[in-house]
């Protein structure tokens, strides 16, 4: 085999390749990445069974051919090479890499002990990219990093016509965002359980391709999902289990809640709880004079800050995780931000506590997110 790339294109197409290959595996040859010439083409492939990526891309081709190499290692080198073109060939089971004055040679590895890299069915439906990366990146960070309960670790994709929903938890809190949907076939409802980390880099790498086309398969009874873009596809198989129903979690409607400015609650919740131990929770009360938070440090340290809110409904006192609601409030796009008051059977104990976006100080926001917390007293 013997071809001729651009450099950046050739260097970007092998970091898109080797980018979800996990970073330990008990079988050596999934860590390959499988490179395919042929005429005015390559085509660059990983798979390990649970994810894949491919992408093609132009080159001229001297002689057709595949070969199997190590991906981690090829990736750090096409990263680092000169400003010139890319020259590959092969002698035996030999690979030699040419760029400008630097010559590499590397071992390749039996293409023929590769397993085939999945096929992609017909498009089940279509998203804009830039909203699927904007939904992703508000959802995924609410999703379980805990393996002992899979279930909760992906994000579930729900379509029903002509609207798509990511949904998120990890028991502590629940993100939602709603997004549009062209679906090939409006009557079919989709329910698939992604895991939550090929997603996020799916959302970083399609963020904008214009259109990102996804196709839901079922064969050998292995559900699996595919995300196509601008001549790269990634295919996962599907997390198998029952999600649980969170979205009954979701009030209807609240009439207790507060109007802030987003960025200083960020600013003022990073603020106080520097003096906290990590698992510890700040003190929110919220009144019609603003809101206090509040933090006591293990070593006796103290901090205390407030900040300007507008409150409709009685006085509130939550006790909130500060990443937890961080990660919240990082997810609404808007300059000022609804916190919503649920209520419990127990008047002792409040209930979850629902991030909106704000577009202004009088007016809700217009998008589909929202974010349900629960407040640290109920965690224990």
């Amino acid at each position: 085999m013997k071809f001729h790339a651009h450099r950046d294109v050739f260097s970007e197409a092998v970091s898109f390749a080797v980018k979800l290959l996990p970073s330990r595996t008990t079988l050596p040859i999934l860590s390959g990445v499988l490179i395919e010439a042929q005429t005015g083409h390559l085509t660059l492939s990983s798979f390990d069974y649970e994810v894949s990526s491919q992408t093609k891309i132009s080159a001229e081709v001297e002689e057709e051919g595949s070969i199997l190499v190590s991906g981690r290692l090829l990736a750090e080198i096409a990263g680092r090479l000169p400003n010139a073109p890319v020259h590959v060939s092969t002698d035996a089971n030999r690979i030699m890499v040419n760029c400008g004055s630097a010559t590499f040679t590397l071992l390749s590895m039996p293409v023929e002990e590769y397993p085939a890299i999945p096929a992609v069915g017909e498009p089940t439906g279509v998203v804009p990219a830039e909203e699927f990366a904007t939904a992703v990146s508000q959802v995924a960070t609410a999703a379980s990093r805990d393996d002992v309960t899979p279930v909760i670790t992906g994000v579930q994709l729900e379509v029903t016509g002509h609207t798509a929903s990511l949904v998120a938890t990890d028991r502590y809190r629940v993100a939602i965002r709603e997004m549009t949907w062209e679906s090939t076939d409006p009557a079919t409802n989709i329910t698939a359980l992604v895991p939550a980390r090929t997603l996020q880099e799916i959302g970083k790498t399609f963020g904008h391709s214009g259109t990102i086309q996804i196709s839901v398969t079922n064969r050998d009874d292995r559900e699996s999902i595919a995300f196509s873009a601008e001549k790269k596809t990634v295919t996962s198989l599907l997390i198998k289990g029952n999600f649980p129903p969170v979205r009954r979690l979701f009030p209807d409607s609240v009439t207790n809640y507060a109007v802030l400015n987003t960025a200083e609650l960020v600013e003022a919740t990073r603020r106080v709880s520097l003096v906290l131990d990590r698992e510890a929770a700040l003190r929110y009360s919220f009144t019609q004079d603003g809101l206090t938070l509040e933090a006591a440090g293990g070593d006796q340290a103290q901090a205390s800050e407030s900040v300007d809110s507008i409150l409709t409904g009685q006085e509130t006192v939550v006790s909130l995780k500060p990443q937890y609601l961080l990660d919240g409030l990082t997810g609404v796009n808007s300059e000022f931000v609804r916190i919503s008051f649920t209520t419990t059977d127990n008047p002792n104990k409040p209930g979850p506590v629902l991030i909106t976006s704000q577009t202004s100080r009088d007016q809700a926001g217009t998008d589909s997110y929202r974010y349900l917390l629960q407040p640290n007293l109920l965690l224990r």
